[in-house]
């Protein structure tokens, strides 16, 4: 398939892109943002859409730098993780990566929604580039094997 990106420069298309990005993961969703306060992880649509993923088996796994935003703006997104705990991995990124203020979310090896800044809503929507893909996914998983437990108090961590 041939690779495709789209940028955006809005909120709305922000949350247009992650949801369509979201929605593609079938096996595995890797999320890192600073804190999600504008990722609406706990809206009823956002609700449904990763209830059908983990439902279907999915896994996801997020990284942030901290929880607040989700406990405080984000119960059902609690409850979500709670119900699928086995299917869900939540870590606290280490000190010395709290300097990191990108934003991404990759679907499958497939899709990735990034936010250059996460103080901001400029990004691209990369669907099919293996080569950013794979930068991404290494990113991911270096700044998850520099995390540990600890972004939420309320929620079981894994």
């Amino acid at each position: 398939m041939e690779a495709l990106h789209t940028p955006f420069d809005t909120r709305s298309a922000f949350q247009q892109h992650l949801a369509s990005c979201i929605s593609a993961a079938q096996h595995t969703l890797c999320l890192f943002d600073p804190d999600f306060a504008s990722w609406e992880l706990g809206s009823s649509d956002m609700d449904a859409t990763l209830r059908r993923f983990l439902h279907g088996g999915g896994q996801l796994q997020l990284v942030a730098h901290q929880g607040q935003p989700l406990q405080r703006m984000a119960p059902r997104f609690l409850r979500l993780i709670q119900a699928y705990q086995h299917r869900v991995a939540l870590r606290r990124t280490h000190p010395a990566l709290r300097q990191l203020s990108d934003s991404f979310c990759l679907a499958d090896q497939s899709h990735l929604v990034r936010r250059f800044h996460s103080d901001h809503f400029r990004g691209e929507y990369s669907v099919y580039d293996a080569a950013e893909i794979k930068t991404y996914q290494d990113r991911f998983i270096t700044i998850w094997l520099d995390s540990g437990p600890g972004l939420l108090e309320t929620a079981a961590e894994i």
